[in-house]
């Protein structure tokens, strides 16, 4: 140990390795995983990528977080997408056969989309959570495209996306109002060109004192999902799943008509649930779970919407 012309000690450098340990601690760090067998095939081609097998893959891909974690760096997870790492490095004129390209893409591109936070969940956990996010991400930027092409009213001059989005807001509050304290699950279903439905997944707890919590990234795609149905006029439903402590679990349905949720009856609640929405073939019931009608939502100004029943597009099972 060296000292200063002060007499207090200085660091050797023998003790730097370990502040630069420390500091390394304080760099984030972001993975790119091949979640499928698919995926993981097309990056075979590249000699520089030498694993065989997707298993051991994912595997060594465990042991890679574990050992960033254990090292305290925070760590996020993205997905590593071979038809968009191939146009990567077409643009930017990078050999895609090489390790350093691959680092540049998943510093440059996977970073900066969907990404799940690694805390230590297993791969088989970790995964889905992420696809899902990049499906989330994916309906949203989607659904943001259909806004912007309304552009302005012709009657009135505002901007379309922007009040339907104000709309679906407000629908999204009366919704949640409506039902009362419990903790609701809601699923937002409005179709889209093609055969896939653009489908929002939102999670929610009511309180008995009107406290509300909400994930602000769920609820941003869930009202943008309902607003590009408001705003294009396309027929679809929100179905809401309720759980309450002692009593059993309850459905309930809204079909978009005309930009409103009308309330289901109970009949079309049940149907909407208990049909499988890739062939149309029934579904059986949950045991434990009641499927009543939805509610009626009031308007500003204390008026009900209208009640006349309405068959909409079958909102996407799993609510």
């Amino acid at each position: 140990m060296a000292h200063s012309n002060d007499g207090r000690k200085r660091p050797t450098a023998r003790r730097r390795p370990g502040a630069r340990r420390r500091l390394r601690c304080e760099v984030p760090s972001t993975v790119a995983v091949l979640a499928d067998e698919r995926d993981f095939a097309a990056m075979r081609r590249y000699a520089s990528f030498t694993f065989d097998d997707h298993a051991t893959y994912l595997r060594q891909m465990e042991g890679l977080l574990r050992t960033l974690a254990a090292e305290g760096t925070y760590t996020s997870v993205a997905l590593f997408d071979p038809v968009d790492y191939e146009e990567f490095c077409s643009d930017s004129h990078l050999d895609p056969d090489t390790a350093a390209s691959r680092t540049r893409y998943t510093a440059e591109v996977a970073a900066a989309g969907s990404k799940v936070t690694y805390e230590g969940q297993p791969i088989g956990r970790l995964l889905p959570q992420l696809v899902d996010e990049a499906e989330q991400q994916a309906t949203w930027e989607y659904a943001t495209a259909l806004l912007a092409r309304g552009g302005d009213c012709a009657t009135c001059g505002e901007d379309t996306g922007k009040t339907a989005f104000a709309k679906a807001s407000q629908l999204l509050r009366r919704l949640v109002e409506a039902v009362g304290p419990g903790t609701h699950h809601l699923v937002c279903s409005v179709p889209a060109e093609g055969d896939v439905p653009l489908v929002a997944v939102l999670h929610t707890e009511s309180h008995a004192d009107g406290m509300l919590r909400l994930g602000e990234a769920a609820a941003l795609i869930f009202c943008t999902v309902l607003a590009a149905g408001i705003a294009t006029d396309r027929p679809g439903g929100v179905v809401l799943r309720t759980t309450t402590p002692g009593a059993p679990d309850t459905v309930r349905g809204w079909g978009l008509r005309d930009g409103r949720l009308r309330p289901l009856s109970e009949a079309e609640v049940f149907d909407a649930y208990c049909t499988d929405a890739d062939t149309g073939e029934p579904v059986p019931p949950e045991p434990g779970v009641e499927y009543r009608a939805g509610l009626p939502l009031d308007a500003p100004g204390g008026s009900a919407e209208p009640q006349e029943p309405e068959t909409p597009e079958t909102p996407e099972k799993g609510a």
